[in-house]
């Protein structure tokens, strides 16, 4: 069942859905899933004893994986060569080329081929090579890929929330609704003369393609090629969305033929070999979508499929290239085609690939389009507005948080960065130039990053899709004021147009989302982990990559007598995010989990953790902690909180009463705790926990390190930085409930302005609470309470002003400032939070 389905409405809403009434029908039963059919090979006779033939056991197999995947053959041979290895039990193979005829006995999935390209006309530098596999094999390979069973949808469906119609998955959106319609009336039409009788039950299998512009040169004697890779929407986003759980699979690899010609006419001939390829890679596919084919799903259920293409993640080059669209200019012998603005291509791939439509399935893209425009142009203008030293200062000046990147050598002096660290820079950027540049030049950064930020909602509805196309209409409302500060600039100087490609792209998302869903499963940022590396026999490399890929989790699976078909009868309420492969293991074997490549597992604290009182929070502390048996007057001098002692005493008597046997109980101390929340996008999806810090002064914190967290206690929302992290010490006397738990000792911040005092930066401002100590001085207000009150942790960025004080750096950041904004952006889904309750 979608996960969409298994959502609760929200409080006081609705929330209901419906499968189309005549799609997905099953023709036959316990079909050969992708697994089972690789029993189907020469030596299964040998496999049915040992599961691991040719090898002659699972440690054998285990030293010819490694060394396959790390080392080249000729580091290979000289270590089965060591003494070290021949005075062990010796492997069956005792050279590399030995070793890697066992890899090629192994059960196989989709061949790879090589096909010689014919350019009839034209001389090029180099013969044509596609490297490729038909794309319909490669389709039904992870159509029953048993790793997916638990996260496949194959029914289209409609999800009402409060009445809006919401757009998640592919299988949501109006597309999907369109094209099963458009089945029926194409088998009717098929059959006019028995109108009664409308074929029902077609599965569609959404083929979603993406391009790697990188090109791949390694060892390929200089030849640039260009990976295509394929994945299906069938498979929940958040998991086909991990680089690890191989849900994209590499179909081609497309050759840049370097031709002998004019170089006006070489970019249309490169064209015109492009699309040749993909017409060769994905002919079947297109047959299939036509006609529709037969498909084993991960439970060995076939159904009649269909393949059409619903969405292609590429640049913009790219997708110019692929709509046959001119670029800034054209040859000569195109001009009537630049008339059209067309390219010059006559056979574009997807002219014969039924369901398919250039207009449709380009999805913008979120790397390229967002992200890298945001750093190409919206970085550059801050840096102009703000000056570079300005500008450096403040992102060098804030403070560290677990997780998140912070940029201690500033952000101007880099000249390229990873997606990941555009996101970093967009997460601060906002109150960073604050108080700088013209609130107007402010207000039109926080737009864009709103609009960057909503884009990459994991679900939409028509007034969230609204929501978005405001934001970006309020960009270009205050948009004058960054040509006003002369921010825009070329070589020549100030640009007084924002005539830029990408951002006119931006208008599209609004239009896509109904026709291909949430725009952030088709990011380019996650093909662009899936390149594969050449040898000189690439063919026969990639065969050997992919087989021992599948096979090592197929032996392990024979070897424990375990099933092949990883369906779950029971569904969970909640769904950790974790690598599907994994998690089969995990379930059947979780002793063998660490034997296993991949990524770390998120740990689910809401099943052994502490919870909150209403469970929307789970929290870790570790057994032993980092302090023990300490007395609240030396943690008072410790930390430098002069009120510790008075505020535990007053803490103990309101559970105890005065005189509690337990004021002078010692106290064990933790430095950090982990915080797990549910996501606020995907109510059902446990989120990764995250570190708070509670470190004492040191060398390198004079003044403690300690984040900041919103906490909730009487129906009231607290933000308040947490000083330490402690409890009563179990030994002695039983404690009361109410105290046998950990607390927190914080020192709260009052709301100062809400975000509608000041449209431009459009957040909370907060300033530290200050009372009257004892001798009469001003000092910080501290409280103590338990840890299970913390909801989220957040992020403070101070109020610089007009300039950043240089003496401050990331480790006094928190504690010279006293006012500071409650940053919205610090990871989307706080921006969720903070944005719903705002509006």
């Amino acid at each position: 069942m979608p996960l969409a389905f298994r959502q609760s409405a929200a409080p006081g809403q609705n929330r209901d859905g419906r499968y189309h009434p005549e799609s997905g029908s099953i023709y036959g039963f316990d079909h050969p899933n992708t697994f089972q059919r690789m029993k189907d090979h020469e030596y299964e006779a040998h496999r049915e004893h040992n599961v691991y033939y040719p090898f002659a056991d699972r440690d054998e197999w285990e030293l010819a994986k490694f060394l396959s995947d790390n080392l080249n053959q000729g580091q290979m041979t000289r270590f089965l060569k060591l003494s070290w290895v021949k005075a062990r039990k010796p492997p069956a193979y005792k050279s590399a080329p030995q070793l890697l005829t066992f890899m090629d006995a192994l059960p196989k999935g989709p061949k790879w081929r090589c096909t010689t390209i014919q350019t009839e006309g034209y001389i090029t530098t180099h013969p044509v090579h596609l490297i490729w596999r038909d794309a319909l094999e490669v389709t039904q390979h992870i159509f029953g890929n048993p790793v997916f069973t638990n996260d496949m949808e194959f029914d289209p469906y409609e999800i009402y929330d409060n009445g809006e119609r919401e757009f998640g998955e592919w299988m949501s959106t109006l597309r999907a609704h369109d094209i099963q319609a458009c089945f029926f009336f194409f088998l009717l039409k098929a059959r006019s003369n028995d109108s009664d009788q409308l074929p029902r039950g077609a599965t569609i299998v959404p083929i979603v393609l993406a391009s790697d512009k990188t090109p791949v040169t390694r060892q390929t004697g200089g030849l640039e090629m260009h990976p295509t890779f394929l994945t299906i929407a069938n498979i929940r986003s958040d998991i086909r969305m991990k680089a690890t759980v191989h849900a994209w699979s590499c179909v081609a690899y497309m050759p840049i033929p370097q031709f002998v010609c004019h170089p006006d006419f070489a970019s249309l001939l490169q064209a015109r070999v492009w699309h040749r390829c993909m017409d060769i890679v994905f002919q079947n596919v297109k047959s299939a979508a036509a006609t529709g084919t037969q498909m084993v799903d991960p439970v060995g259920n076939l159904r009649y499929s269909f393949t059409p293409l619903v969405a292609y993640t590429a640049d913009l080059p790219k997708q110019q290239l692929i709509a046959c669209v001119s670029k800034n200019a054209s040859p000569h012998f195109q001009e009537e085609a630049k008339v059209l603005l067309l390219s010059g291509v006559q056979l574009p791939f997807w002219r014969d690939w039924r369901f398919s439509d250039p207009a449709l399935f380009l999805a913008p893209d979120i790397l390229h389009t967002l992200h890298k425009f945001f750093f190409d142009h919206v970085v550059k203008w801050c840096k102009e507005a703000v000056g570079a030293d300005e500008l450096d200062t403040r992102f060098r000046s804030q403070h560290k948080r677990i997780g998140t990147r912070h940029f201690g050598q500033g952000i101007t002096h880099v000249v390229q960065m990873t997606g990941r660290e555009h996101r970093e820079i967009q997460r601060t950027i906002v109150p960073t130039i604050a108080g700088v540049v013209d609130t107007n030049f402010v207000r039109a950064v926080r737009a864009l990053i709103d609009f960057i930020y909503q884009a990459q909602s994991p679900t939409f509805t028509p007034s969230s899709i609204s929501t978005m196309n405001a934001s970006l209409q309020e960009f270009h409302h205050f948009k004058g004021s960054i040509t006003l500060a002369e921010a825009r600039r070329g070589a020549s100087g100030p640009i007084d147009h924002f005539q830029i490609p990408k951002l006119e792209l931006l208008t599209s998302f609004g239009r896509a989302i109904p026709n291909i869903s949430a725009i952030l499963q088709y990011t380019a940022d996650r093909t662009s982990h899936q390149r594969s590396t050449f040898t000189q026999q690439i063919v026969r490399i990639l065969d050997r990559e992919d087989s021992a890929r599948q096979f090592d989790l197929y032996a392990f699976l024979r070897s424990t007598n375990s099933s092949l078909n990883n369906l779950i009868v029971n569904e969970f309420d909640e769904v950790v995010d974790m690598d599907p492969a994994f998690a089969w293991i995990a379930r059947i074997a979780p002793e063998d989990l660490s034997r296993f490549k991949g990524p770390r597992p998120v740990r689910n604290h809401f099943l052994k953790g502490l919870l909150s009182d209403d469970s929307v929070a789970a929290f870790h502390v570790t057994v032993s902690s980092d302090l023990a048996d300490k007395t609240a007057v030396f943690l008072t001098q410790h930390y430098m909180l002069p009120d510790f002692s008075q505020q535990l005493r007053s803490l103990i008597e309101r559970v105890d009463g005065v005189g509690s046997r337990f004021q002078n109980r010692l106290l064990k101390v933790w430095y950090k705790f982990r915080l797990q929340l549910r996501s606020s996008l995907r109510p059902l999806l446990v989120m990764p926990s995250q570190q708070v810090q509670a470190y004492p002064p040191s060398d390198t914190h004079h003044l403690g390190n300690c984040d900041i967290v919103l906490l909730r206690t009487q129906g009231d929302d607290i933000i308040a930085q947490v000083r330490m992290i402690f409890g009563l010490s179990m030994r002695g006397a039983g404690l009361p409930p109410a105290l046998a738990q950990p607390f927190i000792y914080v020192q709260p911040f009052e709301i100062v302005a809400q975000p509608r005092d000041d449209p431009a930066v459009f957040m909370y401002r907060v300033k530290r609470q200050f009372v009257t100590g004892p001798d009469g001085t001003r000092v910080r207000a501290g409280m103590i309470f338990p840890l299970v009150d913390v909801t989220h942790a957040i992020e403070l960025i101070p109020v610089y002003d007009v300039r950043a004080n240089r003496g401050i750096t990331s480790a006094t950041c928190l504690e010279l400032y006293d006012t500071f904004y409650l940053n919205n952006f610090s990871d989307k889904e706080w921006y969720h939070l903070t944005h719903t309750d705002s509006s």
